[in-house]
């Protein structure tokens, strides 16, 4: 490595300080491909520390990723509560039957204790391997579910979306419970070996629900959330969009943002780029079809868009890369960012004149 070569965790760091790096930071973010790699079934990869450790570890050098990424799959909040795994070949497994079906049901509900949970032992085994594998000179990112986004796989979409509709007080008891868990969950993914984490919350993303009711239900819960977490944290709205909350999420103490491919980036930056660090948005279902020029076409712009002045990581707007997304692309990706992320970013105003 160069002399005046940063390593990912001070290129990541810098970043996040609202400041210009060596070069533009990458995460990028491929969980199911692991199996692959390993040679291994989704089902027994997911049950492997040490498989899953590897596999990241051998991403990270293979696309010049800038973090190695401890997340297994969303369900396992889901499982770690009780409910059952449907696993695929091919995509990450999912959530099956709600184990809830009305606000009498949260009287019986308990968060689960982390030590008692083999998903989430796995987990923090995981980021414990992870953590010793990056010897500081990379970060490593965790994930928790929001206490408000949880009760789509706790209850099923159509039954939560119809009680906060119609009796969203009834959710009280739920989100309570949640909470409880998500910070104690976030608290141990840091004690164990994340370096920073991930606050999914699709629910209050725009694309869900109406601005106002994050603002109403979402904002305060993740705010109290986020003051209880003994770490940095990063809100990601899993390919929703969220311009219009995004003052709103600036307020809850958060440590980033990670916009949708939806959103205008260039907009982003400018309404809150001087306040939060920016992370996005590249479009991972798009990448499937990506050729090289486009793919380079993709990154230019994303850079072009939130790059100038440091504060800006690129990574797909979703949290993960689809299985069927070609290496060649993720390839294509890395070598953009290193053609085009070094700073300073001289070209981007004669490229922003050309568009």
């Amino acid at each position: 490595m160069p002399s005046d070569e940063m390593t990912s965790l001070q290129r990541v760091l810098t970043t996040l300080s609202l400041k210009e790096p060596d070069r533009v930071p990458l995460f990028l973010l491929p969980t199911t491909q692991g199996a692959a790699e390993m040679g291994v079934p989704l089902k027994d990869y997911f049950r492997a520390p040490g498989l899953m450790a590897e596999a990241q570890v051998r991403f990270r050098e293979r696309y010049r990723n800038d973090c190695l990424y401890g997340f297994t799959y969303a369900a396992a909040e889901f499982e770690a509560f009780g409910g059952d795994i449907i696993f695929y070949d091919r995509a990450p497994p999912n959530a099956g039957a709600p184990f809830l079906h009305t606000p009498d049901d949260f009287a019986r509900l308990a968060a689960p204790q982390i030590e008692d949970c083999p998903v989430l032992c796995r987990t923090l085994e995981f980021q414990a391997q992870l953590r010793r594998a990056a010897n500081g000179n990379a970060p490593v990112i965790g994930v928790v579910m929001s206490p408000t986004s949880l009760p789509v796989m706790q209850l099923g979409f159509p039954e939560y979306l119809r009680l906060l509709m119609e009796q969203p007080d009834s959710l009280t008891p739920l989100f309570e419970i949640n909470e409880e868990f998500c910070v104690s969950w976030a608290n141990a993914q840091l004690a164990a070996g994340a370096d920073a984490l991930v606050y999914y919350d699709p629910v209050g993303s725009c694309t869900v629900i109406e601005p106002a009711h994050y603002r109403r239900l979402n904002a305060p819960i993740a705010k109290r959330v986020m003051a209880r977490i003994k770490g940095p944290a990063v809100t990601h709205f899993a390919s929703g969009r969220s311009f219009a909350i995004l003052p709103d999420v600036a307020e809850t103490g958060t440590g980033g943002v990670v916009v949708s491919g939806d959103d205008d980036l260039a907009a982003v930056k400018a309404a809150v780029g001087n306040r939060l660090p920016i992370f996005g948005n590249l479009n991972g279902l798009a990448m499937r079809h990506w050729d090289a020029e486009i793919t380079e076409l993709q990154v230019k712009n994303a850079i072009a868009a939130a790059g100038v002045g440091g504060g800006f990581i690129l990574t797909d707007h979703h949290g993960e890369i689809p299985f069927d997304v070609p290496e060649r692309v993720l390839i294509w990706i890395s070598e953009s960012v290193e053609r085009w992320g070094r700073y300073p970013l001289t070209w981007v105003d004669a490229w922003r004149e050309q568009q």
